[in-house]
């Protein structure tokens, strides 16, 4: 069996334990094949938590949630040096980083010197402490959520600190009809626990999988043409008056080349998750949105007039030419 078809599995599975998420689950899937780092936005009770926790069901690794509040400290979430009095010697105590599925949970709420510990643990894959280096496990995954609701007590994350997530995904409530069958697993699932009944599920994905699959998805064709679009909207970010005059001062500053190289792994990720070997326009746009949306920065007018990042994102689709 390929890695494609054990892929196929970890989506339906995800699919059959998460309803009404299919793009926060695609969303997933992408960020796992391209080696980077989910910042979700939701409402509580949107199934951000389970999303991840039954991703690290699905696949050979462990999974931890670190709740983000005021009052942690750097060495809560990298670990630290413990003093061992019998021998006089000290030893470092692993932190909740060290494991290959990670949620941050309202990570607007601790307060900068966290936030960038864990971004620079995002960014290197290692972590320093007491003048030693230690590498993370591979695959190293990251999700981290913000709730869009309460803002008293929270933190906002730098415009250059969001640039180190892959995407910034919005998590939004499900169809009614989705709902009623939310409503039917959930009473199932309440049954049994009442019956201490515990679903054991054998991972779908290892780690081997992990690693060829994204070297299948770097290998994936695009054209000089498709590069080249893919290159005219993040530039269009940049310059967008070249493009339309109502976008002329709407943008202070657009999409880094990090923002380049994710929308490139994403729009390989994107591809061969359905099931191509070529990429198309139409995988660069699928992921256009979630890439670009925390990358730029609006002008005070542009925000006054009430436009937001998908607007011009959408116009900027509208306007640069498709191959």
């Amino acid at each position: 069996m390929n890695q494609k078809e054990n892929f196929d599995k970890l989506s339906q599975y995800l699919q059959s334990k998460i309803i009404g998420q299919k793009s926060l689950i695609n969303r997933l899937m992408i960020a796992l094949l391209a080696d980077g780092h989910l910042l979700v936005e939701g409402a509580p009770g949107l199934a951000k938590t389970r999303a991840i926790q039954m991703l690290g069901q699905g696949i050979e690794g462990d999974f931890h949630r670190v709740q983000f509040t005021p009052d942690l400290l750097p060495a809560d979430i990298t670990g630290t040096e413990v003093f061992h009095p019998n021998d006089g010697s000290f030893h470092f105590q692993k932190g909740p980083l060290f494991h290959n599925l990670i949620l941050a949970d309202e990570i607007n709420r601790a307060p900068a010197k966290v936030q960038s510990a864990l971004l620079e643990a995002m960014a290197e894959r290692q972590i320093t402490v007491a003048g030693t280096t230690w590498k993370l496990p591979e695959p190293f995954l990251v999700m981290a959520t913000q709730n869009p609701i309460e803002q008293e007590g929270t933190y906002h994350l730098p415009e250059a600190q969001l640039d180190r997530f892959l995407m910034h995904v919005i998590v939004d409530y499900p169809t009614p009809a989705e709902e009623k069958v939310i409503l039917h697993l959930g009473r199932k699932e309440a049954m049994q626990q009442v019956r201490h009944e515990k679903e054991a599920v054998a991972p779908l994905v290892s780690r081997e999988d992990v690693a060829m699959a994204r070297q299948d998805v770097l290998n994936i064709y695009m054209t000089d043409k498709v590069e080249t679009y893919l290159l005219q909207l993040v530039l269009a970010t940049r310059n967008p008056e070249r493009y339309g005059k109502s976008l002329a001062g709407s943008i202070a500053y657009g999409g880094s080349p990090r923002a380049t190289l994710s929308l490139d792994r994403c729009a390989r990720a994107h591809a061969w998750l359905a099931g191509r070997d070529f990429v198309s326009p139409e995988d660069v746009q699928a992921v256009a949105h979630d890439v670009l949306r925390h990358r730029l920065l609006l002008t005070f007018e542009a925000e006054a007039d009430g436009m937001t990042a998908n607007h011009i994102i959408d116009e900027l689709l509208a306007l640069v030419a498709v191959p």
